[in-house]
Protein backbone atom coordinates (compact mmCIF):
# COMPACT_ATOMS: atom_id res chain seq x y z
CA UNK A 1 0.00 0.00 0.00
CA UNK A 2 1.06 3.53 -1.15
CA UNK A 3 0.04 6.98 0.24
CA UNK A 4 -1.18 7.22 -3.80
CA UNK A 5 -2.94 4.34 -3.49
CA UNK A 6 -4.66 5.33 -0.36
CA UNK A 7 -6.04 9.27 -1.96
CA UNK A 8 -6.80 6.65 -4.69
CA UNK A 9 -9.59 4.40 -2.74
CA UNK A 10 -10.56 7.41 -0.84
CA UNK A 11 -11.48 9.27 -4.15
CA UNK A 12 -13.44 6.22 -5.68
CA UNK A 13 -15.52 5.95 -1.80
CA UNK A 14 -16.64 9.85 -1.77
CA UNK A 15 -18.59 10.89 -5.03
CA UNK A 16 -17.95 14.39 -4.52
CA UNK A 17 -14.40 14.45 -4.18
CA UNK A 18 -12.87 15.24 -7.50
CA UNK A 19 -10.45 12.68 -8.63
CA UNK A 20 -6.62 14.23 -8.21
CA UNK A 21 -7.90 17.13 -6.05
CA UNK A 22 -6.60 15.13 -2.70
CA UNK A 23 -2.88 14.98 -2.08
CA UNK A 24 -0.88 13.56 1.29
CA UNK A 25 -0.47 16.74 2.81
CA UNK A 26 -4.38 18.04 2.08
CA UNK A 27 -6.03 18.65 4.88
CA UNK A 28 -8.94 16.03 4.58
CA UNK A 29 -11.46 18.12 6.13
CA UNK A 30 -10.69 20.92 3.90
CA UNK A 31 -10.97 19.68 0.93
CA UNK A 32 -14.83 18.10 0.71
CA UNK A 33 -17.73 18.89 3.41
CA UNK A 34 -16.60 16.45 6.48
CA UNK A 35 -19.14 15.11 8.52
CA UNK A 36 -19.97 12.18 11.04
CA UNK A 37 -21.00 10.42 8.06
CA UNK A 38 -17.53 10.38 6.02
CA UNK A 39 -16.00 9.48 9.10
CA UNK A 40 -17.89 6.58 9.64
CA UNK A 41 -17.33 5.53 5.60
CA UNK A 42 -13.39 6.30 5.84
CA UNK A 43 -13.29 4.25 8.96
CA UNK A 44 -15.69 1.28 7.05
CA UNK A 45 -13.31 2.08 4.16
CA UNK A 46 -10.58 1.47 6.15
CA UNK A 47 -11.90 -1.83 7.56
CA UNK A 48 -12.39 -3.75 4.69
CA UNK A 49 -9.54 -2.50 2.54
CA UNK A 50 -6.70 -2.65 5.06
CA UNK A 51 -8.43 -4.63 7.64
CA UNK A 52 -7.37 -1.59 10.21
CA UNK A 53 -9.78 -0.63 12.94
CA UNK A 54 -9.37 3.25 12.92
CA UNK A 55 -11.40 5.17 15.18
CA UNK A 56 -12.91 8.95 15.67
CA UNK A 57 -9.95 9.78 17.76
CA UNK A 58 -7.41 8.51 14.96
CA UNK A 59 -9.54 10.37 12.58
CA UNK A 60 -9.61 13.93 15.09
CA UNK A 61 -5.67 13.81 15.17
CA UNK A 62 -5.17 13.47 11.99
CA UNK A 63 -4.53 16.77 10.11
CA UNK A 64 -3.60 15.64 6.74
CA UNK A 65 -4.40 12.42 4.38
CA UNK A 66 -0.26 11.64 5.32
CA UNK A 67 -1.43 11.47 9.15
CA UNK A 68 -3.92 8.87 8.57
CA UNK A 69 -1.89 7.39 6.19
CA UNK A 70 0.79 6.83 8.74
CA UNK A 71 -1.48 5.34 11.43
CA UNK A 72 -3.06 3.02 8.95
CA UNK A 73 0.24 1.60 7.47
CA UNK A 74 1.76 1.14 11.32
CA UNK A 75 -1.29 -1.20 11.80
CA UNK A 76 -1.43 -2.99 9.19
CA UNK A 77 2.83 -3.88 9.72
CA UNK A 78 2.05 -4.50 13.68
Amino acid sequence: MTVNEFIEKIEAEFEDLEPGKLKPASNFREVFEWNSINALILIALVKTEYDVVIKAEDIARSKTVNDLYTIIEQRVTS
